[in-house]
C-alpha cells in the first residue's frame, strides 16, 4: 500500500524513481531536439512549465494524455516514443502502484472533491499529523521509510501552490478531529492548517457536524476529480485496497452524493467558528 488519500496505508519499502527519471530524460531529450524551453512546451501541451519541470526531473507522475498531446511540438515519433517509456512506470517515488493512477490524476486535474470520515486528507495533513499516522503503522515503519512516505505527502500538498486556478471542496466529519490522533498539539496543528488552507480562493473546506439526522456520506469516504478534458473520476479505498471509478453512471452518484454532502456541512464561516472553537477547547 501507499502514501494514500487519508492517511493510514503505506508501503513496507520505499519504491524506485528510476523509470521516472529515465521518462524524464526521454522528455528532456525530445524536446531539447525540437529546440524548444520548457515554458514553450508546456505551453504547447497544456500544462505549466513547473509541471514540466518536475517530470523531466522524474519527480512527477507524468499525465496519461501527455504523450499524445506531443506530436505538434515534438514531431510525429514522441508520442510513439513517450508511450513506450511511460510502460516502465510501474512505480513512484513514495507511492504504491495501486495508488499511482489516481496520484497522476489529481496531479493534472482541474477539480478535486475530497469527503473523509476516518482520518485528514492526505492534501491537508500537516507534517506532525502525517508522521503521527506513519508512525502508528502495523507492521511498523523505519525511520527511513517514514521519512520517505512524509517527503513523499509533503511534496503532492505543493499543488496548492503550484496549480492555483484548480478548484479544490473538503467536507471533513467533526469526528476526524475530535479523535486527536497525536494528541492536542497536533490537533491544534490540523485545525491552523484547514484555517490557512481554508482561507484561499480557490480553496472550499467544510465541516460535517457529528449530530447530523440527514446525511449523503454513510457509504464512507470518496474522492472526486474532473480532468483537463472536463471528465469526472472517482476513487475510494479501504483496508488494503483501493478503486478507481470511471463508469459515467456511477461517477454520476458519487457527485450527486457529494453535492448533498455539501449542502449539509456548514459553510465556510460556520466551520471557521466551529475549529476556532475546538482549538480553544483544547
Amino acid at each position: 500500500m501507499a502514501t494514500d488519500q487519508g492517511g493510514s496505508s503505506t508501503n513496507s519499502e520505499p519504491e524506485s524513481s528510476a523509470s521516472l527519471k529515465t521518462f524524464g530524460a526521454v522528455l528532456k531529450s525530445l524536446r531539447e531536439l525540437a529546440g524548444l524551453t520548457q515554458e514553450e512546451f508546456a505551453k504547447r501541451v497544456g500544462y505549466s512549465a513547473a509541471y514540466i519541470a518536475k517530470i523531466e526531473q522524474g519527480k512527477r507522475f507524468p499525465p496519461t494524455e501527455l504523450p499524445g498531446r506531443t506530436e505538434e511540438s515534438l514531431g510525429p515519433l514522441a508520442p510513439k516514443v513517450l508511450t513506450a517509456a511511460a510502460k516502465s512506470l510501474t512505480r513512484r517515488t513514495g507511492l504504491a502502484s495501486w495508488f499511482q493512477q489516481w496520484a497522476g490524476i489529481e496531479a493534472e486535474a482541474i477539480s478535486l472533491y475530497a469527503y473523509e470520515c476516518r482520518a485528514v486528507p492526505g492534501l491537508l495533513q500537516p507534517e506532525a499529523y502525517m508522521r503521527t499516522v506513519f508512525n502508528g503503522q502495523l507492521p511498523p515503519l523505519d525511520e527511513d521509510q517514514v521519512e520517505h512516505f512524509a517527503t513523499a505527502r509533503l511534496d503532492r500538498q505543493r499543488i496548492f501552490s503550484t496549480r492555483p486556478n484548480v478548484t479544490f471542496s473538503f467536507v471533513v466529519e467533526q469526528c476526524v478531529l475530535e479523535r486527536r490522533l497525536g494528541g492536542n498539539e497536533v490537533t491544534k496543528q490540523v485545525i491552523d492548517r484547514f484555517l490557512e488552507v481554508g482561507v484561499q480562493r480557490n480553496v472550499t473546506i467544510q465541516i460535517m457536524p457529528t449530530i447530523q439526522e440527514d446525511h449523503a456520506g454513510v457509504d464512507g469516504l470518496m474522492y472526486l476529480a474532473e480532468t483537463p478534458t472536463l471528465q469526472w473520476l472517482g476513487y475510494t479505498e479501504g483496508q488494503r485496497s483501493n478503486n478507481l471509478i470511471s463508469a459515467p453512471k456511477d461517477v454520476s452518484i458519487m457527485l450527486q452524493r457529494y453535492g448533498k454532502l455539501r449542502s449539509q456541512a456548514l459553510d465556510w464561516r460556520a466551520t471557521v467558528k466551529l475549529l476556532e472553537h475546538m482549538r480553544g477547547a483544547l
